[in-house]
């Protein structure tokens, strides 16, 4: 049988404290002994079910984390504050002075900063290079290289990762692969791929609701646990602890995750072919064009469908504001960072959340002035979302009635 990663959310049965259907939230910073031995046990990690201090772990973290486990196939999984408070604790854990990480050259800004501008002070070094390419990436690979870091699907270009090749890769030179999913939960599940670490920012799709900040680090148990170490875990250290209210939030939101992507792949598909059709410079997976369609193709749990994230390039920056402003003044979403909202959400990320890249990067790199990236929202009439998005074109003359770009544009 293929593996279903909602399935697997959906069979974990909770019981509340008091026979509630939803588990009951741990509303403590710390937690009581019945002996001083128990208390020494716990705090050395040698006692199950028992909790100590909330940012060690909690009841209602661990539910949480079971939950993302069970959903990407790894054997637990720890959550944190962020997305950036799972990602840098993973990195650090990995590395020590003197040691080299490849990375993919298209990813978030806030991981590409860590990289580019944090480490170097630990004396940790970063080789960017195009993930796509695995000749080039072999080619970075060093004898202090610990680690292969790429996204699942790049923030912002869309960049798609062969997981699978690269964790041959990555086996082949005894490097960890640590892939960061948050674009495509459920549509690719990269542990059974190969990668040994996955990471998610549940911020966005995961939660859906835009409302709280997290992020999740799924692995092996060994891995974990010394990410928890209390003399020398990373997560644990530096204390990017979640909330077990926001936790218990997450885990309701994550019951009508595989409901959620199926309707931001399938709105994301249709005005992907819309935008294409007129015209437009459109990235998106599920579309023939994509230069890495089929890898995607190759990986994807079909059901769920090529993701909720694509760009658009309307030639510049003047005009990619102008869009935004007035397709937000039409009620078609928000002109805001982030992603996985159930209103559409649209952003320059050159001028925001790649912002942190050098612009002559951005340029070598193909992030332009007038690239738009959407996050597809759950609109149940896509064609009318399309038909106004359409409008705002033509309005700002990036489009002509009769479906030809502009050539000025």
């Amino acid at each position: 049988m293929s593996f279903n990663p909602a399935n697997k959310i959906q069979d974990l049965q909770y019981f509340g404290e008091y026979g509630g259907v939803n588990p009951s939230i741990s509303d403590s910073s710390t937690y009581t002994f019945l002996s001083a031995k128990t208390m020494f046990d716990t705090f050395e990690g040698n006692a199950d079910g028992c909790y100590l201090y909330s940012r060690h772990t909690s009841p209602s973290n661990l539910y949480l984390g079971e939950a993302l486990a069970a959903m990407e196939g790894t054997e637990t999984a720890n959550v944190s504050a962020s997305g950036m408070g799972a990602i840098t604790p993973v990195l650090l854990q990995l590395c020590e002075a003197g040691d080299h990480i490849v990375s993919s050259r298209t990813i978030y800004g806030g991981t590409y900063a860590f990289l580019k501008n944090f480490t170097p002070r630990l004396n940790i070094e970063t080789s960017f290079v195009d993930i796509t390419k695995l000749d080039v990436v072999e080619s970075a690979i060093t004898k202090n290289t610990k680690v292969l870091y790429c996204e699942s699907v790049s923030n912002p270009l869309l960049e798609v990762a062969d997981i699978l090749a690269l964790s041959k890769l990555a086996k082949k030179h005894n490097l960890k692969l640590v892939v960061d999913n948050t674009f495509s939960p459920l549509s690719i599940s990269p542990a059974k791929l190969g990668a040994d670490i996955v990471i998610h920012s549940l911020t966005k799709f995961i939660n859906g609701s835009s409302d709280t900040v997290g992020g999740v680090v799924c692995g092996t148990q060994e891995f974990i646990d010394q990410l928890r170490n209390v003399n020398d875990g990373a997560s644990m250290l530096l204390g990017s602890t979640m909330d077990s209210l926001r936790a218990s939030s997450i885990l309701k939101n994550m019951r009508t995750l595989h409901i959620r992507m199926k309707q931001h792949s399938k709105n994301a598909h249709y005005l992907a072919n819309k935008f294409e059709a007129d015209g437009l410079k459109t990235v998106y997976p599920g579309l023939e064009s994509h230069p890495s369609h089929i890898t995607f193709k190759s990986m994807m749990n079909i059901e769920y469908g090529f993701g909720g994230m694509l760009t658009i390039d309307v030639g510049s920056l003047n005009n990619a504001n102008a869009l935004m402003e007035l397709m937000q003044h039409e009620n078609l979403g928000y002109l805001a960072v982030s992603l996985g909202f159930y209103k559409t959400l649209f952003s320059a990320p050159g001028s925001s959340t790649s912002s942190e890249i050098p612009e002559e990067e951005q340029i070598e790199m193909g992030l332009s002035d007038g690239l738009i990236r959407f996050s597809i929202g759950l609109d149940d009439d896509i064609e009318r979302t399309y038909q106004t998005m359409r409008k705002c074109m033509e309005d700002l003359n990036i489009l002509e009635p009769n479906n030809r770009l502009q050539e000025t544009v």
